[in-house]
């Protein structure tokens, strides 16, 4: 900065020495041609931008010239008094000590794992955890709004997380219905598991009554005495296929049934969404002969949804988790092998052993 302002300190010095060779007809042009220019950038430019050595000449050239003649300046009297009090400032403010040493990043990650895995900890309880690094309440809650955390305690767990524990100890039920080649409409029935994602056929037919309903159900719960995770609740819609004794047969087996409210397809959205999922990869691309060709078909898929077909939410693994791969050495070849399934429809992929 110092060489910035000597240098345009110079360069103005050697532009009025080369002014007092000049006449007085060439200088007087040359300040209203100048006048006009400045006049012109001014409708262009809002706010010019200045650099340092450009503040400390003007501000020194504000104490020479008069004040009535500051109107020459392209900035106003009070951005050059602001300028000159920033110089004076800064030649008399002196280094302060250092006050408290400020927080390194281990502890501040440190904090942040804290909140985050117990939501329950006030600031209180995260510096008696942290006790010994010198900090304070202040700053684990300035930490903690800048990470948004909040500043509340939290009472119990986020919808999230009661929705994940308990999505194990619930199944859906739904229909979907597909049209066969000669125009007859059959009515498949499915189960579904929410935390696992793992869908059972439960059969198709064409006439969907409450006898074929309520048999398929009792098919249904002879597998639910053999999960580690007992059934509580079953969401069904409020389609009238599904009468009262379907639902005695779920609550005989301490099951209760759920009924979603109307005309909200998202209260199912995972059964829905595997609707949407066997119509788009499988049924959109097949016809359909009978009952009994529509049946063999989605037992095949449903088996590929289940083992070989990888899923988002699960981590794009299917439901029904392989063993993992010990990997191979680097530059090794990869033997992979295909299964085709439906006719080439649908492609699994496994290693070659």
């Amino acid at each position: 900065m110092i060489l910035s302002v000597v240098y345009v300190a110079l360069q103005r010095a050697l532009q009025l020495l080369s002014l007092r060779f000049r006449s007085t007809t060439s200088k007087d042009l040359e300040i209203v041609v100048l006048r006009h220019q400045v006049a012109v950038l001014r409708r262009q430019v809002g706010q010019p931008a200045f650099r340092a050595a450009d503040g400390v000449f003007l501000s020194a050239a504000s104490r020479l010239l008069p004040r009535i003649n500051w109107s020459a300046f392209v900035v106003t009297p009070a951005t050059l008094l602001r300028s000159h009090r920033f110089l004076v400032a800064k030649r008399w403010t002196y280094k302060r000590p250092p006050g408290r040493p400020a927080i390194t990043g281990n502890v501040r990650s440190l904090i942040v794992r804290l909140a985050r895995e117990n939501p329950r900890w006030g600031y209180q309880r995260i510096v008696g955890e942290l006790k010994g690094l010198g900090v304070g309440a202040t700053t684990v809650k300035k930490i903690l709004r800048a990470e948004r955390l909040g500043p509340t305690v939290r009472r119990g767990p986020s919808w999230r997380e009661f929705l994940r524990t308990q999505a194990s100890s619930i199944i859906a039920v739904d229909f979907f219905t597909v049209d066969t080649v000669w125009l007859q409409r059959l009515y498949v029935l499915f189960f579904t598991e929410l935390g696992s994602r793992r869908v059972h056929l439960a059969g198709c037919t064409a006439h969907p009554d409450e006898g074929w309903v309520t048999q398929q159900a009792r098919h249904g719960t002879w597998g639910l005495g053999e999960r580690e995770e007992p059934v509580r609740f079953l969401i069904r819609d409020r389609d009238c296929k599904f009468t009262s004794r379907f639902d005695a047969v779920f609550e005989a087996q301490g099951v209760r049934a759920v009924r979603t409210p109307v005309h909200t397809p998202e209260a199912k959205g995972i059964a829905e969404r595997f609707v949407r999922t066997v119509r788009s990869e499988c049924l959109d691309w097949l016809l359909m002969r009978n009952a009994r060709h529509l049946e063999h078909t989605l037992k095949v898929f449903v088996d590929h949804y289940n083992s070989g077909r990888p899923h988002r939410s699960l981590g794009l693994v299917p439901p029904n988790r392989r063993p993992p791969v010990k990997p191979k050495a680097v530059g090794d070849t990869i033997h992979v092998r295909r299964r085709d399934r439906l006719g080439g429809l649908l492609h699994e992929y496994e290693r070659a052993a």
